[in-house]
């Protein structure tokens, strides 16, 4: 991960290619130590490739995956309910105040 940071870094800063002196330059300024074959490794991956496409690319596959089902599934309840969903929207800010009034357990900080 730490590679990839760098190599964004550089290419954010207008270094539209990256070497792996320059990855290893990044990296060492702030004392982390460069692992040539993950660095080598790396920079294979991407040789030739635009890191704007890839990100755009990532970004649609990670866009697939199902996530939040259970929060999906809680709101499609919570509608089916109507007037109940709103009712314990009603009590919950009543039971908040009560929990924050038990925080200072009797005593203040200044007493």
């Amino acid at each position: 991960m730490k590679y990839i940071a760098a190599y964004l870094l550089l290419t954010s800063a207008g270094n539209t290619s990256p070497s792996a002196e320059d990855i290893t330059n990044v990296l060492s300024s702030v004392g982390i130590e460069v692992e040539d074959d993950r660095l080598s490794s790396l920079l294979s991956e991407l040789e030739g490739k635009n890191i704007d496409e890839l990100i755009a690319e990532g970004s649609s596959k990670l866009a697939s995956v199902p996530s939040g089902g259970a929060v999906a599934a809680t709101g499609a309840a919570a509608a089916a309910a109507g007037g109940d969903a709103a009712a314990a929207e009603e009590e919950a800010p009543k039971e908040e105040e009560k929990e924050e009034s038990d925080d200072d357990m009797g005593f203040g900080l200044f007493d």
